[in-house]
This record gives C-alpha cells, structure tokens and sequence, in this order.
C-alpha cells in the first residue's frame, strides 16, 4: 500500500517549529517539515508525497482541506506566495521583487505534475499582472485554471482580509519515475512507497470519463457545512482591543499587545499576519471541486 505523507515547505523556522508542534499533536495530517528555500527544494524531493504545503506558515492550507473533507488519500498542491511583492503595505516591486518565488514553484509544479493546485494571494497582486503569469504558465502546461476573490468576512470574521483565491487542476498526467535520495529518503527511510518505486502522484486520466482518479468527485454537502458551521461559533468570543489611534481591533482571547522583549509573540503575531484564514479556503475548495465536476460531467 502507497504510503500517504505529507510535505511542509516553510522557511520561518518559528513557523516551522509551530508546524512540527501541530503535528506532534494530531492537528494535521502527519508529514516532513523542510525549512530550506523553495529555490532549494528539488522534484526528487518531493518522491513519496501525495499533499504537499508550499510556504505553509502554521499550515492553514491543511486545515482547510479537513474542513472541506478532503481524503486524506487523494492527492493536492497548496501555496501562498509571499504577498509582500503586492501587497499595499509593502514596497510594490511585483515581479521585479526578490521574493516573487511564483517561477520557483512552478519549476516543481511542471516536472511533479500535481492533479490539482489551490493557492492565494493578495488581491491586489491582479494589478501586477500576477494572475496572468500564474494562469498564463499553468494553462501552458496543460492545467484549467479559475479564480475567485473573497473575504474573511464571507464566513462570519470579524474583518475583510480580502483575499485572492485560485485552482489549477489537470486533465492528464503521467506518472513520473522516482529518483532514490528524495527528502523522505533521508528522514523517512523506513516509510517508502509503492514497491516499485514510482512517485505517488498518480494518473489522473479516468478512461471512464466518470472523473479524475486520486481526486474527490465530490466532498459532498458536509465540506462546506464544516467551514459554515465555525463561522457562528469561531469569532463568538473576539475581543476589541482598543488602539493608540483611537480605533478597537477585533482579536482573539489571549492575544496580548507587544510587549518588549517578548520575541515569542512576535512570532505568533508574525505568522498570524501571513497565514490564510483556512474556512474561506475550506469554502473554495468545496466549490471548486463541484464546478470542475460539473463541469467535467456537461
């Protein structure tokens, strides 16, 4: 039986310090957290792995995916590339930006041949012209692409957080040999995969035109009723945090304001700022699948 491992890709080792403490208690699914560079990581690397979270922060991609009821067998790529090249708060180099890690990524997404891809952005990263390149790059390479823009809002938060939000699936893909020395290799050696071998990213093609194989048909009406029910009961408790320009801040019970010398809830604050909120994902997944199913079945 293929093994089923999943693959953290985050640089921040706070971030992937939380992510190891996540896994340690059961809160994701089980898997390899790898701090190096994306510019680091090679497609050997990834041999072994059906889900694989580039820049995952504290793994709200993966969360997302339980939400939706995402089997655990069926195999996905998620990623959020560093907004600050877009970002209104940052400097607004786009493309010219050293952490625009879109061609990076897509290196690995050419030769592994993911089924199917969901990711965010910023949405102000559509006047840079990002979308067109992401889209442009996967619809060469065989992928139908959507997209959507919604906010934390949409699923009861207490803010907007308005968010870009995409999906590249494929209609074929061949299965790749699996080159030995991979990244599970050296940490995972006793977990291997199929015994002969091969990546477990599998075929995608289904010769019964009834759907995608590995992939969900549907995640049923149960997906989106997971990320529907939190909205009433995740922000109930907030807290208004009263700030120094005279305006109250929603926050979460708990989260104190800076404090000198307190490097660890910089930390937390940091990762918070960068991480997605997972039931607005968990919401476009589960439409995604069943427009692309609808799709698929006209």
């Amino acid at each position: 039986m293929a093994l089923r491992v999943t693959y953290y890709n985050e640089i921040d080792p706070f971030a992937a310090a939380w992510l190891r403490n996540l896994i340690s208690a059961g809160h994701i699914t089980d898997g390899v957290v790898d701090e190096r560079s994306i510019r680091d990581v090679r497609p050997a690397d990834l041999d072994g792995c059906e889900r694989a979270h580039f820049f995952a922060g504290i793994a709200g991609w993966d969360l997302a995916l339980q939400l939706a009821g995402w089997p655990d067998d069926a195999p996905v790529w998620t990623g959020s590339c560093p907004c600050q090249p877009f970002s209104s708060a940052g400097r607004g180099r786009g493309t010219a930006d050293d952490r625009h890690f879109w061609p990076v990524w897509f290196d690995l997404i050419r030769e592994c041949r993911p089924p199917i891809i969901f990711g965010e952005q910023v949405a102000a990263a559509i006047r840079h012209g990002w979308l067109d390149l992401v889209f442009d790059d996967l619809e060469g390479t065989g992928y139908a692409c959507r997209a959507a823009i919604a906010p934390a809002c949409s699923v009861g938060a207490p803010h907007i957080r308005e968010r870009l939000w995409w999906v590249a699936y494929a209609d074929t893909a061949g299965r790749r040999e699996q080159r030995r020395g991979g990244l599970l290799d050296r940490e995972r050696t006793a977990q291997r995969d199929d015994a002969d071998g091969r990546c477990a990213l599998r075929r995608m093609g289904d010769a019964g035109g009834a759907g995608l194989a590995g992939w969900p048909r549907e995640l049923g009406d149960d997906g989106a009723q997971r990320a529907t029910a939190q909205r009433a009961g995740c922000w109930s408790d907030l807290v208004w945090l009263p700030c120094t320009d005279g305006k109250a801040r929603p926050t979460q019970p708990g989260l104190q304001p800076l404090a000198h010398g307190a490097t660890g809830r910089v930390g937390r604050l940091r990762a918070y700022g960068n991480a997605i909120v997972p039931q607005v994902a968990a919401a476009f997944i589960s439409a995604a699948i069943k427009i692309i199913n609808e799709a698929r079945h006209a």
